[in-house]
């Protein structure tokens, strides 16, 4: 049962994420957010969505349609995992974006994201609080 539950946990990260964010919280590993979602959701699942297809968000489908008998912790849970997740992912991809100066006063010369990433992390320099705060946000420091 874990390891269905870890699966339903990833489907379930991949149907919030088509769902627009509640909040703004603290960012969240992808792990941990399936963690958080088998344990808090793992009874409800079980109780409500019992032989649902894993594929085409067929489990929040489920979820929604029991929606005032799901567990107001797996509810919970549900939109702070998913707000965290959207916000990793959007952090990802604006964060060359954001600190695209910094990357150019202290990284001269480097070529490639991966590149740059390695070397905007090694630097103490960056002052930027958007830099950093994207970097941080993407789960990357």
């Amino acid at each position: 049962m874990p390891k269905r539950l870890g699966y339903l946990g990833a489907i379930m990260i991949a149907a919030c994420l088509a769902q627009p964010a509640v909040s703004t919280a603290q960012t969240i590993s992808f792990a941990d957010a399936i963690t958080d979602l088998a344990k808090a959701c793992g009874a409800d699942i079980k109780k409500h969505c019992a032989g649902v297809n894993l594929g085409n968000n067929a489990i929040q489908q489920c979820l929604a349609e029991h929606a005032s008998s799901v567990s107001p912790n797996c509810t919970s849970t549900m939109a702070s995992v998913t707000a965290s997740i959207e916000q990793r992912l959007t952090a990802q991809s604006e964060v060359f974006k954001l600190c695209a100066s910094a990357a150019a006063t202290f990284c001269k010369g480097v070529k490639g994201e991966y590149n740059i990433y390695k070397c905007l992390l090694k630097t103490e320099r960056i002052d930027s609080g958007k830099c950093n705060q994207a970097i941080t946000d993407a789960g990357w420091r």
